[in-house]
């Protein structure tokens, strides 16, 4: 059977919805793949274990926080920077409060500036990785262990590079279930 036609245009039209449908559902993880590989848009790229060489050259590695709207934490880093070897590995630590009388949890977004060191920062361990979730009343301090690639002394834009500014927004999200449960029934009391 041969379209012609209206038939042959409705034909292409719901192929070519089909295909832009497919391409929009699969640019959200593709992009995010992308990004985690290459360093691409200030993602930080992730490591089992720190680098493999510690050159004697130093690279200043500036922490930043903040807060989306509404969300109700307290949020800072414990230090505001630090100097290190390059392929050093650093340990820093953020902290949080959750000044609410009911549970909180957050996921912190990160992102690493200037755009030109994003592929040499990698992530040891990091409590973005994982949701977060705050108590009544609790302050914790999250860890983050990483390193800056020593390739970056060989790079053509990372050699100007000489600070580095790693900074993280939390947002409020949903309360996992076994903590939503566990909220309903201290409001339950409360009431």
């Amino acid at each position: 059977m041969k379209l012609e036609g209206p038939q042959k245009t409705v034909v292409q039209l719901v192929a070519v919805i089909v295909v832009m449908g497919g391409l929009a559902w699969a640019s959200v993880p593709f992009y995010d793949w992308f990004c985690r590989v290459t360093g691409f848009g200030g993602t930080p790229l992730v490591a089992e274990a720190g680098a493999d060489e510690i050159l004697d050259q130093t690279i200043k590695v500036r922490f930043d926080a903040s807060l989306e709207r509404g969300m109700p934490w307290e949020f800072k880093p414990v230090q505001r920077e630090m100097e290190l070897r390059i392929g050093e590995t650093g340990l820093a630590f953020y902290e949080a409060y959750n000044p609410k009388d009911v549970p909180v949890a957050g996921s912190a977004s990160y992102n690493i500036a200037p755009y030109q060191a994003s592929g040499f920062f990698t992530k040891i361990d990091c409590f973005c990785f994982e949701e977060q979730v705050l108590q009544p009343g609790e302050r914790v301090q999250m860890p983050v262990t990483f390193y800056v690639d020593p390739e970056i002394v060989t790079d053509r834009d990372g050699e100007h590079v000489h600070s580095i500014t790693l900074s993280y927004t939390f947002y409020e999200i949903d309360l996992p279930e076994g903590f939503a449960a566990l909220d309903q029934d201290t409001t339950t009391v409360k009431n």
